[in-house]
């Protein structure tokens, strides 16, 4: 991992998100190295390539001196606005300990008694460490990427991101804590089409860790997408091969959508904005509205 401290000449960004209206990104590159990862386009700022996502972290040094000055100058009239921490990268990845960022900008937040919605989403237990800020703040929501049950199915694309189960806790240690939470389901893999035996344990599972509100998206097939996930796919079997050959088609997620429309009712969960999200259906109707695919 080649990690290189920056600086930022802004924090607080407009979003094209469908659930926040700023996004706060306080490093470039993520560790956690996830094939499917959407935000690997984000290396063409700092000069790497995309097979390149994992390798390489930016760590925006000034981030929170720049997050408390545009937060101070932020307009009464804004001050209702939903900040999500973060989109294209994981707030609370292994270098957050040291450089304690994410932490940081909780602080500001604090400090300044914003009224807005602070959301966060992880992959990391760490934000477990900032559970004291997350509650003390007025009105936060904290969601946590679950993609399986099986750690060794979720180490197939996921790189060096911590274990399904690992985060199923976490989930259920902030639930214990009386923090608002929501579980994203995302990408949905593949192999759920045909394994509904498993898709179901992970809603179960969801449902289990007292969380009962969950963002649900397919995979993102967009060419530069696939192209890092075909060398992980390539030697696999070909029935492995021939199902995310699959997960492009209409079909498929359809299929896939109407499994997991069942799963949401049957454990009474809520599913955010009330579909399964399909980039590639989404990014031809409304290209200004990005997927939240990978954030974390």
């Amino acid at each position: 991992m080649r990690i290189a401290e920056i600086e930022c000449k802004s924090m607080l960004v407009a979003s094209k998100l469908p659930a926040s209206d700023y996004v706060v990104n306080p490093y470039t590159g993520c560790s956690f190295a996830c094939a499917y990862c959407y935000a690997s386009f984000m290396g063409r700022f700092v000069g790497e390539p995309i097979e390149a996502w994992g390798e390489y972290l930016s760590v925006k040094v000034n981030a929170v001196a720049v997050f408390q000055r545009e937060l101070r100058r932020m307009p009464p009239a804004r001050r209702e606005s939903t900040i999500l921490l973060s989109s294209v990268t994981d707030a609370w990845q292994g270098v957050e300990k040291k450089y304690r960022l994410a932490r940081g900008i909780l602080e500001a937040l604090h400090a300044e008694a914003y009224p807005g919605q602070v959301m966060m989403l992880t992959k990391s237990p760490l934000i477990l460490r900032d559970t004291d800020l997350i509650s003390a703040l007025p009105r936060t929501e904290v969601g946590v990427t679950v993609t399986a049950t099986d750690d060794a199915v979720g180490r197939f694309l996921e790189g060096h991101a911590p274990f399904a189960t690992d985060r199923l806790r976490t989930l259920a240690a902030l639930n214990q804590a009386g923090i608002p939470t929501y579980a994203f389901v995302g990408p949905l893999l593949p192999h759920y089409r045909y394994r509904g035996d498993l898709l179901e344990d992970l809603f179960r599972c969801i449902r289990d860790s007292g969380t009962s509100s969950v963002f649900v998206e397919h995979l993102n097939t967009s060419p530069y997408i696939v192209r890092r996930i075909a060398p992980l796919v390539r030697d696999e079997p070909a029935e492995v091969q021939a199902v995310y050959a699959a997960a492009r088609t209409d079909e498929h997620r359809r299929a896939l959508s109407d499994m997991v429309m069942d799963l949401v009712a049957k454990y009474g969960l809520e599913i955010r904005l009330g579909r399964v999200l399909d980039h590639n259906r989404d990014k031809k109707a409304a290209p200004a509205r990005s997927s939240l695919q990978g954030s974390a």
